[in-house]
């Protein structure tokens, strides 16, 4: 299939695809010899939906080069696979833990602005600046 026909049945564009060829999460489609056009197969497209899963999940391109190489390599994979998610479930948390923090800080500064009683500066802003 076309990189256009691959675009449209992975939900993607073109030039996500060209990209991940580039990052090597793609290998190199086969070309044409007159026309130069690449010429994808169903292994090109089950490969970008896994990339998009994949990123539906938080993980990073790097993180996504593992995890192809894990599902080529038996075994050892669902260890590993296992190792990725767990580091990656610590990583939400964390990040959960973080947002809960800013939650808070901003929920204060709105107060303090609904609280203001004078001309003076707003205290949300002397907040951040201090």
């Amino acid at each position: 299939m076309t990189i256009g026909e691959l675009a449209k049945q992975a939900a993607v564009n073109a030039q996500t695809i060209r990209y991940y060829e580039r990052e090597g999460l793609l290998p190199d489609a086969h070309r044409w010899p007159d026309s130069g056009y690449r010429d994808f197969d169903e292994e090109a497209l089950l490969r970008l939906r896994f990339i998009r899963s994949a990123k539906d999940l938080g993980f990073t391109l790097r993180e996504i080069k593992e995890l192809l190489d894990l599902r080529i390599l038996p075994g050892e994979s669902c260890k590993e696979m296992k190792s990725l998610l767990e580091a990656k479930l610590e990583e939400v948390d964390q990040r959960i833990k973080d947002m809960r923090r800013l939650r808070r800080v901003l929920q204060k500064l709105v107060v303090a602005c609904s609280t203001r009683t004078d001309q003076a500066t707003c205290p949300a802003l002397w907040a951040i600046e201090r």
